[in-house]
């Protein structure tokens, strides 16, 4: 998905692209608590371990963590609670579908604000196995090479 002017990025999962393959991806509201979208405008979140269940025809953010809002007093919920998330009914069915597949799960990219909505960009993904990481790596290290060459090349010599 094309970042437009009006998002704003709260909090990544930066290792998703490293340990899953992803196939397809989603954009679903998150239904939260007042403290909570407070949390989230402060930038309060981390999307490491989280992931996404299909339950009963509904779709649920699990181990999501959003730090709770410092300024809220019993209105404050748990940090790690399961967060619904919303999605249209042929998207969940979708999901559901390819989730019972063997290997493919659903992971949180992206939590983001959108026209002032808390959204959630999730994907459906499969695990990679070790030497596709491996790959990964090696074509990481080869970039990062070839920028330095070209970079090197760039600079004037004294």
């Amino acid at each position: 998905m094309a970042k437009s002017e009006d998002e704003k990025s709260v909090a990544s999962n930066r290792k998703a692209h490293f340990e899953y393959e992803i196939l397809e991806k989603f954009e679903a509201g998150i239904a939260l608590r007042g403290p909570e979208v407070k949390s989230l405008r402060a930038g309060k979140a981390s999307l490491s371990d989280a992931f996404a269940v299909v339950r009963r025809g509904e779709v649920f953010l699990v181990n999501a963590h959003i730090n709770p809002y410092s300024h809220a007093n019993r209105e404050n919920v748990e940090a790690k609670r399961e967060r619904k998330l919303l999605l249209h009914r042929v998207e969940i069915a979708r999901l559901a579908g390819r989730v019972l597949e063997r290997g493919f799960t659903l992971i949180p990219l992206r939590i983001y604000f959108k026209n002032g909505y808390a959204k959630v960009e999730i994907a459906l993904a499969r695990g990679k196995r070790r030497y596709d990481k491996r790959q990964a790596i090696r074509k990481r290290e080869e970039e990062r090479g070839l920028r330095r060459v070209l970079r090197a090349r760039g600079r004037p010599r004294d």
